[in-house]
Formats: structure tokens, C-alpha cells, sequence
């Protein structure tokens, strides 16, 4: 046959006319074909609903409306976000195993040993219990689990958390490596993951979800397009409506001084395109939002505000990680911190912050400025009690009252009922908007951020990077999100050979952590 030939396209699911409520609609009217060969990141902000379509197309989940077809005898495989509970005694490779068929398990064990050496799972780490490992490994763990099931289709929920790079990269690579047809769906707020992993993407939304062949950020500039079109449209529209009601007042008042019947009935029929007009007239859509992120920029005066004179950044068991030798932090600066693993990042940031709180432990080596008061973000939140309630937490830790702290609340996107709820029962979406008020409440003038955005979603990493800049903040930043260092950071300090060295730009360290150089 002369000229190219066609692909043929194979569908494996088939997603109409969906719809899922709970308190209010997550999505209606969802249509979702999924090809051979797809690739597909689902966006939405947290809480919106993109866990719960993947639960739906894996078969958990029963949607209020709408159907899900699947090709006959397709497996799908669902990495979820959290592992089982009943789990977490269970050691690393057993756990892969408990994953398997029961009649599977005792010949299968070789399945088990190539989906951990593929994932690059160290051998120390095999016999031991998911709980004692790191948020990325047991990610990888439940990864596994579902490897060795060897799916047709494979669903990701927020993959990348908790991974560093190096992790980001093998999973990156270990996608790339799937069997070209699979498809996958992966649900994420990391975007240079996005545009990594993807080649289609669906924003899922209460009504009317969009989805581009396409990966994230050309997405995202289509649909921030089609969201201003829609919203010309719309005013276009109202304009029109508003135009046929003075039209239809004006003959209205001609035709009751001249008594005219014509006049009247004409005003009638204005008076109903204008009708029609606005009841067909749609407004653009317009995110719920997740909760405000506002932050804070106190004045000083000072040009240097961190001195660092060779000091020696160390081990909780004193073994020395890297010297700093001569820097300066200044006014404006913005400084990512790039390392390994296991490099120091964290223990150079906990350093400096008591340095400047002027703790006696503080390193030698580390002079702050008197003036500086540090806004500090750590990962796993820590500064938040999880007993604590965020109204009890707020009214105590600063000087507001109790209808201040409700409003301020509210506008980090936490109700009333969640104000008065423990912290440790917020979402990690919650708690990061409520740690992002702390800090804004803080009044700080340096900021110390370590994974700021680990629990925001992709609205709230975008108006962090907003704030940052808007209030010409001074930090250092610690992250694994590329795009969020590529965004904010004008300096870059990369921990290598036990020494703090300063570079042009994070792409070359990026790249030799993806590959693992």
C-alpha cells in the first residue's frame, strides 16, 4: 500500500458522560477516551476530585452518573496515594509479594526481584517494614505492588510526592522504558513531571472539563486561552443583553405615551432575545478557590544578611557534611540550595535558622544580622501540632482575636468546622495553606523554606512563586519541584565534594540527579 499507513487506535476505556458528587460536584458530564499509547496528566487543585476519578476508572469507586466501559479482560493497575495501614508491619519485599495472586506467590518470587532491581530498590531496604521507610521509597514501594501485577493500564496518584530527584528521574526514566502501547494516567501537581511523562491532559472541572492533546504547560497556556475566549464571549453577550433592554425600555415608554400596540409587542420580543441571550449566555469558568496565599516582607536596611566564614555544616552525629567556605546571603537574594540526598540541605537550613534566632548551639562561622526575623517552612510541617486546632493554634501564637483569626482563617481556605478540628485531620493541602499563614502572620524579612510546596497544589505553587517575587522576598529554598526553582531562584548554591559551590543555573545539577551522575 503506497503513502504512510494509519495507526490503528485502540481504545481500552471509555469514560461518558461521568459525574461524581460529594458536598458539592466534583465533575459532571465527563467524557475520557484512553487509547493505546496515552499518556494522560490529570490536573485539578486539591480536594477536586482527580483521586476519585481514578478510583472510578479502576473500579472502587461508583460514580452518581455516567458509565465506564473497559476492553474485555483489561487489568488495571492503581498506585494510590497513601499504603495500606494493615501494611505498614509488612517488610518491603513482601509486601510487593502480598500483591500478587495467592496461588502466584510461591513461583512468583522472581517477579518481586525484578520489579525492585527495575525501580532500584537497594537490598538493605528488601526485609525492611514499609514503616520504616522514607515517604519516597514507600512510594516506590506501592509502585512495585502494583508492577508485579503487570497491568494493561496503570493509574498514578501523586507519584512524585516525597521523591527527590534522583527518585523523580528513575520513575521519569522507568515510564519512558513501559511498553510503548500501555497507556498511563497520572494525577499530579508536579509539572515539570507533567511535561516529562505526558503527552495529554485533562483539567477536570465541576462542569465542562478540557482536555488537550497535549503535556502540561502548552496545556495549561490552551486553556488559559480558550478560559479568556469564553470570558470575551461572555461579556460580548451581556453587553448585547444589556443593549436590548435599554432598546426595549426605550420603545416601551414610546409605545405606552403613543398608545401603540406595534411598539408594545416589539418590547416584548426584546425583552425575550434578552432573555434568551442571557440564559444561554455560560461565564467563563472560574476557580473555587483552594484558600489565599499572602505573604509578608519586613523592612530592614541591611545589604548582607547572612555571613557565612567557612563554617562547617555537620551530622546530628557531628560527621562533617561540607564546608560553606566564604558567602554572603544579601538583601533580594533568592538561593536555591541543591544537593543529594543526605548532602546536608536540611542540616545547612536548620543552621542558619539558629544562627539568626541566635541560639547558642549556633555553627561557628554563621553571623546573621540583628535585624532579621526568619519565616521558616519545613516539609513535614512540623511547627504545627497536630493536637493542636488552627483557631487555638493562631489565637495563641499571635496577637489576633478570635474574629481576626476566623477571617484569616477562612481566607486560607479553612471553614469554620475545620478551624475548630485537629490539625493532624486537615488534608496536607489545608496544612500547607494554614503553615503559609503562619508565615505570612510571622512578619518575617528572610524566609527559610524547606519543600514549601511538598502539599500545594499547582494554583497554590503559583501564587507562592507570586508572593516570593511580588514581595521582593529574600530566602533560601530547599526543593525537588524544578519548575518552582526555575520560577523563583536568581542564586544557586549546589553542595558537591563537601563543599557549598555557587553556579550559573540548576539545569546542569538537575540532569546529574536525573541520571544519577
Amino acid at each position: 500500500m503506497a503513502g504512510k499507513t494509519r495507526e490503528l487506535i485502540v481504545t481500552l476505556i471509555n469514560v461518558r458522560n461521568l459525574g461524581v458528587t460529594l458536598n458539592a460536584p466534583l465533575f459532571s458530564e465527563l467524557n475520557l477516551v484512553v487509547n493505546a499509547g496515552d499518556r494522560i496528566g490529570l490536573v485539578a487543585a486539591n480536594g477536586r476530585g482527580k483521586s476519585t476519578l481514578l478510583r472510578c476508572i479502576a473500579g472502587t469507586m461508583e460514580p452518581n452518573e455516567g458509565d465506564i466501559t473497559r476492553a474485555r479482560g483489561l487489568t488495571v493497575g492503581h498506585v494510590a496515594q497513601d499504603a495500606p495501614p494493615a501494611l505498614l508491619d509488612t517488610p518491603f519485599h513482601a509486601a510487593v509479594l502480598e500483591a500478587l495472586p495467592k496461588e502466584q506467590r510461591t513461583s512468583g518470587g522472581w517477579r518481586v526481584d525484578v520489579a525492585l532491581q527495575a525501580l532500584e530498590v537497594p537490598d538493605e531496604l528488601w526485609q525492611r517494614p514499609l514503616q520504616q521507610l522514607s515517604g519516597g521509597w514507600l512510594r516506590l514501594a506501592l509502585l512495585a505492588r502494583v508492577l508485579v501485577t503487570e497491568p494493561d493500564v496503570l493509574l498514578l496518584d501523586e507519584p512524585t510526592n516525597h521523591l527527590d530527584l534522583a527518585k523523580i528521574g528513575r520513575l521519569e526514566a522507568w515510564l519512558n522504558a513501559l511498553p510503548r502501547e500501555m497507556p498511563v494516567v497520572i494525577a499530579s501537581h508536579d509539572r515539570a513531571f507533567l511535561d516529562a511523562a505526558t503527552n495529554r491532559t485533562l483539567f477536570l472541572r465541576p462542569e465542562r472539563s478540557l482536555l488537550f492533546a497535549l503535556p502540561y504547560t502548552p496545556a495549561r497556556a490552551a486553556i488559559d486561552e480558550a478560559d479568556a475566549s469564553d470570558e470575551r464571549s461572555f461579556q460580548r453577550d451581556m453587553k448585547a443583553v444589556r443593549q436590548l433592554r435599554q432598546q426595549a425600555a426605550k420603545l416601551h415608554n414610546l409605545g405606552v405615551n403613543s398608545g401603540s400596540d406595534l411598539l408594545l409587542s416589539k418590547t416584548r420580543q426584546l425583552k425575550q432575545r434578552a432573555e434568551r441571550l442571557e440564559d444561554s449566555a455560560k461565564p467563563a469558568h472560574a476557580e473555587r478557590s483552594a484558600g489565599t496565599i499572602k505573604l509578608a516582607n519586613r523592612d530592614t536596611h541591611a545589604k548582607v544578611l547572612v555571613r557565612l566564614d567557612d563554617a562547617m555544616i555537620a551530622a546530628p552525629d557531628g560527621r562533617p557534611l561540607f564546608r560553606t567556605g566564604q558567602r554572603f546571603i544579601c538583601r533580594g537574594d533568592r538561593i536555591a540550595l541543591l544537593g543529594p540526598n543526605g548532602a546536608g540541605k536540611t542540616r545547612f537550613v536548620a543552621a542558619l535558622r539558629q544562627a539568626i534566632e541566635g541560639k547558642q548551639t549556633a555553627a561557628d562561622g554563621i553571623k546573621a544580622t540583628e535585624s532579621l526575623v526568619t519565616g521558616y517552612c519545613d516539609q513535614a510541617l512540623a511547627d504545627l501540632a497536630d493536637a493542636d486546632t488552627p483557631i487555638r493554634m493562631l489565637t495563641r501564637r499571635f496577637e489576633v482575636g478570635d474574629q481576626r483569626a476566623r477571617g484569616l482563617l477562612a481566607g486560607a481556605g479553612l471553614s469554620i468546622e475545620m478551624q475548630g478540628r485537629p490539625i493532624g485531620r486537615l488534608s496536607g493541602g489545608q496544612k500547607a495553606r494554614l503553615g503559609m499563614l503562619v508565615l505570612r502572620l510571622t512578619q518575617p524579612n528572610f524566609y527559610l523554606l524547606d519543600e514549601p510546596t511538598n502539599h500545594l497544589d499547582i494554583d497554590g505553587q503559583e501564587a507562592l512563586e507570586e508572593e516570593l517575587m511580588a514581595q521582593q522576598a529574600s530566602c533560601l529554598l530547599v526543593s525537588h519541584d524544578r519548575r518552582f526553582v526555575r520560577e523563583v531562584a536568581n542564586r544557586f548554591w549546589v553542595i558537591a565534594a563537601r563543599k557549598l559551590i555557587e553556579v550559573d543555573g540548576p539545569e546542569q545539577f538537575f540532569a546529574s540527579a536525573h541520571t544519577g551522575s
